[in-house]
This record gives structure tokens, sequence and C-alpha cells, in this order.
């Protein structure tokens, strides 16, 4: 059964599962720099369900403590699903050039360092030659 299906009930830090059960906050893990909040019920040995919930002994669900941030933009995304057509016109547009400007192929540095350093060169002289288009070179050396 997927995670889908368990409902979060916000007003009591708890999730609703389909057969009705509440999986109850236990407790919070670090993963990676990211606060995990864990949920399960101690009635799950009893459920009908559980064949097709679990193959362990309770269902555990598992919760980001900033995952509101994310639900609230899935939510924005199902009203307005066109807004992502236009994030995707507007941002992939500039990774598309900079990658055909690199010659479709990797960084030509290593360590994280260097290669940010590579980026930003490449994303600067991205910005100044779509500001040279949009704005004239004469604009653009007065603004520097």
């Amino acid at each position: 059964m997927p995670r889908s299906a368990f409902r979060y009930v916000l007003e009591d830090d708890e999730y609703e599962c389909p057969a009705g059960e509440r999986l109850i906050y236990r407790f919070t893990s670090n993963e990676k720099g990211k606060e995990i909040r864990r949920y399960w019920s101690s009635e799950c040995m009893h459920c009908p369900l559980k064949s097709a919930c679990t193959k362990s002994k309770q269902r555990r669900v598992s919760r980001w403590a900033h995952e509101e941030v994310i639900e609230s933009a899935e939510a924005r995304f199902k009203q307005h699903p066109e807004m992502m057509n236009i994030g995707r016109a507007t941002v992939e547009h500039p990774f598309g050039t900079l990658k055909a400007w690199m010659g479709s192929t990797y960084f030509l540095t290593k360590t994280l360092d260097r290669v940010s350093t590579e980026m930003g060169l490449h994303v600067l002289a991205y910005n100044m030659k779509r500001a040279i288009n949009l704005r004239g070179v004469n604009r653009v050396i007065e603004a520097i």
C-alpha cells in the first residue's frame, strides 16, 4: 500500500491508515541533515489489511519535519498545472544553453569547489551575453 494511502492529520500530528487506525508519532531521527519523524500504530497485528500494507510487524510512515512545504507546493501545482510548463520554459532554456556551450560534456575540473567555480563562470558568461542581447553593449558597459 503506498504512503499516499495514509492521510496526515495536522491537528493531532498523526497519520490515519486506510483501515481507520491512527499511526502516532514515535520518535525523530536525523538523516543526512534532515529531521525525519516516524509514525506507526500498535494495532497493525490485528488489521485485516495488514497483508496488503506491510510484511513487517507494523507499517511505519516517515515524514520530513518540514514536509508541509512540499505538500503546499504540490497543492499549488495541482490547482495550476500550467505553471509547471511555464517554469520549465523559463528554467530549462538557460541550462540547455549552458550545456551546449560546454559541449554537452562533463565539467573540465574536479572537486566541488572547482566545479562550482567553473559553473559560476558559465552562468556569469550566460548572464552577460543575455544582458548584452537585451540592453546592448553600451548600456551594459555604462552599468558596469
